[in-house]
């Protein structure tokens, strides 16, 4: 297996001068070298062929021994030095201090067609940073979090990737819904893959210790690894890298908000500085369409990191990130500038981005009252996200009147549409029906349009936990009959319409379909 090695980040940061592998705080320190636990029966579910090829391998490569080693922590590549990162980060609101890499190891960087990538190893044991935790993963949150990295990246939203889905043979204790009730489970480690893993976190762990010299190395670092373009390191070019970065976290977010992804756990610690989905926990698809609604058990009460709230979220973060950042700018004004900015941007990308969804290519000045309408009338009964936009591009402006027929298979509950219900929809189809004889473009050239980005196929909860059952029971292939579904999204896909549908009854309270913890 050869693979064309770099060390750019391990050999231009500094290092934690402690080469013990204890829990503790680290001073002065981009990263810590670790080496990953070895595992007592390693096993590869999956691999990803498109990432194989990015990092310069092959399916042949990915049969080899020393893959199964390297990519479960039984191996150490040659001239590499494992390591895990430093940094803080606000939780929930609050600032918790130090976090850093608990349980990913990042293996080394590979270079392959101008392309660097960051490979890494969530749950390959203890680092400097598991506080008291056993830096290990279970099989459940890492199938779900190999399918979604890809599925993420099939469906056009800006995120980390996954290579590979292992088994290590050893039993982890974790307590699911943190109720007193822990239990064993198959441990898993997924390869995980990025140009970099580089959070917001990692830069407020320096500016809250006033290490100004560690932070402006990290962010010299960062743009001329990542962000060349915008010129070399200035109180210039650091406003620039910041309103660069705002730009892509809006965009990431934009994205979620078209495709009705929920994060879950939008902490400073999870949010990529190269505006990339990041950390793979409790996150969800929207089942019925509601801004109120988190995946995450652990914000059920104050619903934080709801769909609705996600945009604010992201500006909050950032908020966060220009603090960090100021200490190297010495000026507000220009920060206030771009937070300032990102809130105008939102309301004109999410406009553009909800027409786009209603097949709407001419803005008209009514277009945001319509959008608003249906947003509240989606709310009034439980209905499907997913199936409503798509099934919404078979509508017919001549022949309005239809639309109960069209979209019908979005209702939970088809007795709900009657009397004022029905009125406030026949109302606004009404209303889209005329909208959309504005539009100089043929209805099968619309339906092309929306189905492209309306997503048919996403990975619902639901989904991921029959995957989930199955492979308890030493049963994967439905990993990969998923993996291979939600490579084409956008796709009819016949032979899987059977994934075109409600979450079923079943899985409304059940663990792991309707509200996730963060235990992995």
């Amino acid at each position: 297996m050869k693979l064309n090695i770099k060390n750019t980040f391990t050999e231009n940061l500094p290092a934690d001068t402690i080469t013990e592998n204890s829990r503790r705080q680290v001073f002065d320190a981009c990263f810590s070298y670790v080496n990953p636990k070895s595992t007592a029966k390693p096993e590869i579910l999956h691999v990803s062929p498109e990432m194989l090829n990015e990092i310069g391998l092959d399916h042949e490569d990915s049969k080899r021994e020393d893959f199964l080693n390297v990519f479960t922590g039984n191996k150490i590549l040659k001239n590499t030095k494992p390591y895990a990162m430093c940094y803080g980060g606000h939780q929930f609101g609050h600032w918790t201090g130090q976090l850093g890499d608990g349980r990913a190891i990042n293996l080394t960087e590979v270079e392959h067609n101008n392309n660097r990538w960051v490979l890494q190893l969530k749950g390959a044991g203890e680092t400097p940073y598991s506080r008291s935790a056993d830096g290990l993963a279970v099989l459940r949150s890492s199938i779900r979090e190999y399918l979604c990295s890809e599925a993420m990246h099939h469906l056009g939203v800006p995120t980390t990737r996954a290579l590979s889905l292992a088994l290590t043979g050893d039993q982890v204790l974790r307590d699911v819904m943190y109720d007193g009730n822990p239990a064993y489970e198959k441990g898993a480690v997924v390869c995980r893959v990025s140009p970099s893993f580089l959070r917001f976190g990692n830069y407020e762990i320096f500016a809250s210790r006033q290490d100004v010299e560690t932070l402006k190395t990290l962010v010299d670092f960062t743009i001329h690894q990542h962000f060349s373009f915008l010129g070399k390191p200035s109180k210039e070019t650091y406003i620039k890298f910041f309103k660069e970065v705002a730009k892509r976290t809006l965009n990431m977010i934009i994205h979620w908000q078209r495709v009705g992804f929920v994060h879950g756990v939008m902490n400073t610690d999870n949010m990529s500085i190269l505006g990339l989905t990041i950390d793979y926990g409790p996150y969800g698809w929207l089942e019925g369409f509601d801004f109120g609604w988190t995946p995450n058990t652990t914000d059920r009460e104050h619903k934080r990191y709801r769909f609705g709230n996600q945009p604010n979220m992201g500006l909050w973060n950032l908020y966060q990130l220009a603090n960090a950042l100021y200490p190297l700018i010495e000026e507000a004004a220009p920060l206030e500038t771009i937070l300032n900015q990102y809130k105008t941007d939102f309301d004109k990308e999410s406009l553009k981005m909800m027409r786009s969804k209603l097949g709407l290519q001419k803005e008209e000045a009514l277009d945001k009252l319509l959008i608003q309408d249906l947003e509240d009338v989606l709310h009034v009964s439980e209905t499907d996200m997913t199936i409503f936009f798509r099934c919404l591009s078979e509508f017919d402006e001549h022949e309005s009147d239809k639309w109960f027929h069209i979209v019908k298979e979005a209702f939970y509950t088809l007795e709900e549409i009657t009397g004022d219900i029905k009125k406030q929809w026949q109302e606004w189809f009404s209303r889209y029906a005329n909208r959309l004889q504005v539009e100089s473009i043929s209805n099968q050239e619309r339906k092309h349009f929306m189905n492209g980005v309306n997503p048919k196929y996403v990975l619902r909860n639901y989904m991921a936990q029959l995957a989930i059952d199955a492979a308890n029971k030493n049963d994967f292939t439905m990993i990969d009959e998923l993996f291979q579904l939600l490579k084409k999204p956008y796709d009819e896909q016949p032979k899987y319409q059977k994934w075109f549908a409600k979450r079923p009854d079943w899985a409304r309270h059940k663990i792991g379909c309707s509200m996730l913890s963060c235990s992995s």
